[in-house]
């Protein structure tokens, strides 16, 4: 079991998502439980990259509901095609979104939210979980945010 990460100094984000990639492959793939799995990635990404508010809401009864995450409380439930996290769920596609003010819809669980970056996990062709990542600051995020992201997601719909 690891009990830290390796995280290259003075890295730039790339080389950080090269570097954590396959430590959380690593990580999830001899764990069978899949909460302690994405509380263990949220975990990575808040240390990593210091991100505001980072975890998992997984879709339940036709909703999305909260999961293991790092960060101030947080809403419990957001239906389907409501706010950043079920329109992802919804397009079953990554929203990146620059200015969370400017996003019609937004659900405001915190005002210090300024940006945020929204990606599904999918299983046999379904929107199972969605990983939100908050940033306090606008235009936080981009498309290394997305693409690495996104590829740590393919991780987390094969291992959880």
């Amino acid at each position: 079991m690891a009990e830290s990460i390796y995280l290259p100094e003075a890295a730039t984000k790339a080389e950080k998502y090269e570097a954590i990639l396959p430590q959380v492959e690593a990580l999830i793939s001899t764990e069978t439980d899949t909460y302690a799995n994405l509380a263990n990635v949220s975990a990575v990404l808040k240390e990593a990259f210091g991100f505001f508010w980072v975890g998992f809401y997984l879709v339940k009864e036709g909703e999305l509901v909260l999961g293991p995450f790092q960060g101030p409380l947080a809403c419990t439930r957001i239906k389907l095609g409501k706010g950043v996290c079920g329109t992802s769920w919804e397009k079953a596609e990554t929203q990146l979104v620059p200015d969370v003010d400017a996003f019609p819809g937004h659900i405001a669980c915190s005002s210090a939210s300024k940006s945020e970056i929204v990606v599904p996990g999918i299983k046999n062709g379904e929107v199972w979980i969605v990983l939100d990542v908050d940033s306090d600051l606008l235009d936080d995020f981009d498309y290394t945010d997305q693409e690495y992201l996104e590829k740590l997601m393919q991780l987390v719909d094969k291992y959880c």
